[in-house]
């Protein structure tokens, strides 16, 4: 991780934030493993009475889990929202696919902002 500079709390706030939900959910269990078996168990009702054992980090976890994973959507949203690419305005020997760059860094797009986004979306789960 890099060092924040001193003078920008709202940056410090997002890190903090992002590294608090990143270490609850280390601490807390993968469910992955038992959702096959959990599956097969939905009643009627269309429930699962499920008795499980928990540890107090993922209860922690699990409490918050809609709330932390809606904030990354809308963080990554708008990360989205302001790496996108722009015609940068070049001249080009392929007309059919002219140079771009991204409008909020500038960088040959894809920039590495959004190749880091569009890498981590594409990961396989449990990858």
């Amino acid at each position: 991780m890099t060092s924040e500079r001193p003078g920008d709390p709202g940056r410090h706030r997002v890190r903090e934030r992002l590294e608090t939900i990143r270490d609850r959910s280390e601490k807390s269990s993968s469910w992955r493993s038992i959702t096959q078996y959990v599956s097969r168990l939905v009643n009627r009702e269309g429930y699962v009475p499920v008795k499980a054992r928990l540890a107090r980090e993922d209860i922690v976890f699990l409490a918050s889990a809609r709330d932390d994973v809606t904030a990354f959507c809308e963080m990554t949203l708008r990360i989205i929202d302001l790496h996108r690419p722009q015609d940068s305005g070049g001249i080009t020997s392929d007309v059919a696919n002219p140079l771009r760059r991204c409008r909020a860094c500038m960088w040959r797009w894809p920039c590495p902002t959004f190749r880091a986004v569009r890498d981590m979306v594409d990961r396989p789960p449990g990858a």
